[in-house]
């Protein structure tokens, strides 16, 4: 009998993808804020695109993955910034025009909105 570890070495590499795509998401939103949400879009879709032509299954499905966690980040990324409006994360002091502008619009998060 022959054991086969691609499938704990997958589910390995896709827990470090997770792992690996939460500070990223919280780094990108403090640095760049929402900004560059289309890169996600651009690195899901061409590893998803990229999954399709790889013939090994084990790096096709690595790469779905990837482009799954990228387009996933893209709403983590958009709900990011409202975390940090809430205070569950710290804001970036040189952005914090940005976050005041958005504390005046209720339609970004209703929650968020300064009551006084």
């Amino acid at each position: 009998m022959e054991l086969n570890f691609e499938g704990i070495l997958l589910a390995v590499c896709t827990f470090l993808i997770i792992g690996l795509c939460h500070p990223l998401v919280i780094k990108t939103e403090y640095y760049f804020g929402t900004k560059p949400w289309w890169i996600w879009l651009i690195t899901g879709i061409s590893c998803c695109v990229a999954a399709l032509f790889v013939q090994t299954i084990f790096w096709s499905a690595l790469l779905g993955v990837l482009g799954a966690s990228f387009l996933w980040g893209i709403g983590e990324l958009l709900a990011q910034e409202k975390r940090v409006l809430k205070g569950w994360f710290p804001m970036n002091p040189k952005r914090k025009a940005h976050y005041d502008n958005l504390k005046k619009d209720d339609s970004v998060c209703p929650v968020c909105k300064n009551k006084e």
